[in-house]
């Protein structure tokens, strides 16, 4: 391994710290290192490149920081090709896969090509307004549609294969893969589901009805939602970081995205036994995903 891209998260001191010693310790195995200029700067380093270069060139992309952080170099990399590591300095650390105490002996590994790679579907959600795409965007946890903070419950037509399933009067409505099956959808009360599974996750937030209740679809399958409330203030929003405006009579297209996410697993720990260790370490509480 020749070429590495590395990614921090600047909100976080130890980010930085580990860091500087990382960026010291790879060049010293003859690693080219590619990171984003700000944080180039931020260790002090002269590395510092666009980010489309690092995630385009790298040939695996290491993350410093939290569940967020991961899911945002995640989202770059992935059309790519590019797998990611995520080194976990945040709090619950489901999809990040080393800790600090295990970093370099991780590395070790990973150089002398000891690791698997695991692949997670994305989705690809389209803006449809007036019959013309405004804007598409890709998730890998979720894409939530959801009211604003002073507006009353919204209508959401929900369609799969061209037929009505529901219109939901709630306070949103999560679509997500397997893999978000395990943070937002899970907190609203949907399932969890093996993210080595092709499925889409449909879960009502707070449904104003007694017969909603989350749906299972395949992931071949295109869901359809038609915003029907006036007036009110609504967001799209992919894995929580990104977001569009919204407008009566939208119509938001969410389908599996035509690439995946890479995630390196080095520890060979199977999705079950890391649902369990993080539910326990977190007393079966599922926070909502740390940058």
């Amino acid at each position: 391994m020749r070429q590495v891209g590395l990614m921090l998260n600047l909100r976080k001191p130890q980010a930085v710290e580990v860091g500087r010693d990382l960026y010291q310790w790879l060049r010293k195995r003859q690693i080219e290192v590619l990171m984003p200029i700000a944080n180039a700067r931020a260790i002090h380093c002269s590395a510092g490149t666009s980010e489309a270069k690092v995630v385009s060139q790298a040939e695996v992309l290491i993350i410093l920081g939290g569940d967020g952080t991961l899911l945002n170099g995640a989202r770059s990399a992935a059309p790519f090709g590019t797998p990611v590591l995520g080194i976990n300095l945040g709090g619950l650390g489901f999809l990040t896969e080393l800790e600090p105490s295990d970093l370099y002996h991780g590395l070790e590994l990973l150089l002398a090509g000891q690791y698997t790679i695991d692949e997670r579907m994305m989705l690809k959600a389209t803006v449809i307004r007036q019959d013309v795409e405004i804007e598409h965007v890709y998730a890998l946890n979720d894409a939530v549609i959801a009211k604003g903070a002073f507006s009353r419950m919204i209508r959401l037509e929900t369609q799969v294969r061209g037929s009505s399933i529901a219109t939901y009067p709630a306070d949103g409505l999560i679509i997500a893969t397997p893999t978000g099956s395990t943070a937002y959808s899970l907190s609203a009360g949907g399932p969890v589901v093996s993210p080595e599974m092709r499925a889409i996750i449909i879960t009502p937030i707070c449904p104003h009805t007694l017969y909603s209740r989350p749906l299972i679809v395949s992931s071949s399958e295109k869901i359809v939602v038609l915003l029907r409330s006036e007036a009110a203030e609504v967001m799209l929003t992919v894995d929580g970081q990104r977001g569009i405006k919204l407008e009566a009579s939208d119509k938001i297209i969410v389908e599996e995205a035509e690439f995946r996410a890479k995630l390196v697993r080095i520890k060979g720990r199977g999705f079950f036994e890391v649902l369990q260790q993080k539910l326990q370490d977190n007393h079966g509480v599922m926070p909502w995903p740390e940058e």
